[in-house]
């Protein structure tokens, strides 16, 4: 049976669509809105040497950027007597004014790109995880649910606040390579008061430690796109690894069920891994800017059993 010539068309639609993700700079109710410092203070950021690395050199640029500045006559003159002395005196002024200026807009753009990465991880983080919830139409439905990479716990405790927003008696799974990250998520559930939602579990995602067909929903927050890392970001390697992964999401996913992935760069390679797994509803957000990079939403969702074209497909034999 050819099931790709039954599919149904409109199983496998890609839409790009803003409609289903409210804009993160869009006015949010006060549940849902946080102050950054409250989301800081609860979370963190895992990028912290990534930023302070960022602000010692703005700091190191601006230091050279005001004593060219205030030195900028005497600079001139040891440039014209020792380094170009056969040139004429405007061109070691031009020269000093050059570096002057290059040094100042270095360090702009060095507290710009701290800036960014701050706003990435907390509160641009804390709004995208409230926008890839609101991807799932009905949570009074959902009993089990499943963060990729769960990190410091921003969206695996903001799916746990959903389902206790619903009464439900529901379950997330938090899963991340390190056991040591796993024990701060339960720490930062406990401050958010629903640690009896959140389960934590140390596990490699490209062979989930669950059976088929296990939650109703799993979602990843800026996570995939670090697997595979060791071969090369951009290399074939890396994209198979990271393929592995949305296999095993589909393949852990229940029949209807949804999956949710907020990644930098790598969508695009995503949505057509997800349509070769003949994937439903596929929609991509608008790209945003975070980690000084784009950024979008994929949402799907495993076609239920019994859908015509697809009733038969192996879902673990298409992870490779």
């Amino acid at each position: 049976m050819n099931h790709r010539s039954n599919l149904n068309p409109l199983h496998t639609s890609l839409s790009f669509s803003s409609a289903a993700y409210p804009s993160p700079s869009s006015k949010m109710t006060s549940k849902s809105s946080r102050h950054w410092m409250q989301i800081y203070a609860i979370y963190g950021m895992d990028e912290w040497q990534t930023l302070l690395f960022l602000l010692f050199h703005a700091v190191v640029f601006s230091f050279l950027s005001a004593l060219l500045l205030l030195y900028f006559t005497p600079f001139s003159v040891l440039l014209h007597s020792y380094i170009f002395p056969s040139l004429p005196a405007p061109f070691s002024r031009f020269i000093a004014g050059f570096l002057g200026s290059l040094t100042a807009i270095s360090a702009v753009c060095l507290y710009f790109a701290s800036a960014n990465i701050f706003h990435s991880a907390v509160s641009l983080h804390w709004d995208m995880a409230q926008r890839m919830l609101a991807s799932v139409t009905d949570w009074s439905t959902v009993r089990t649910a499943l963060d990729v990479g769960c990190g410091r716990g921003i969206l695996l405790n903001s799916v746990a606040l959903m389902l206790k927003k619903q009464g439900s008696s529901g379950r997330v799974v938090g899963l991340d390579r390190r056991r040591k990250t796993t024990l701060a998520t339960l720490r930062t559930a406990g401050i958010e008061g629903v640690q009896e939602y959140v389960t934590c579990r140390e596990g490699d995602p490209r062979r989930l430690p669950f059976s088929d067909s296990y939650f109703d929903v799993v979602v990843s927050g800026v996570y995939l796109h670090t697997v595979g890392k060791e071969y090369g970001h951009r290399s074939a390697a890396a994209a198979a690894e990271r393929g592995k992964v949305l296999g095993e999401v589909v393949r852990v996913l229940k029949p209807g069920g949804v999956g949710v992935v907020w990644d930098l760069v790598c969508v695009p390679e995503y949505v057509e891994r997800l349509r070769e797994l003949r994937m439903e509803e596929i929609r991509v957000s608008e790209r945003v800017t975070a980690y000084m990079v784009s950024s979008q939403i994929v949402s799907f969702r495993k076609p239920r059993e019994g859908t015509v074209g697809v009733e038969a497909l192996d879902w673990r034999g298409s992870i490779c």
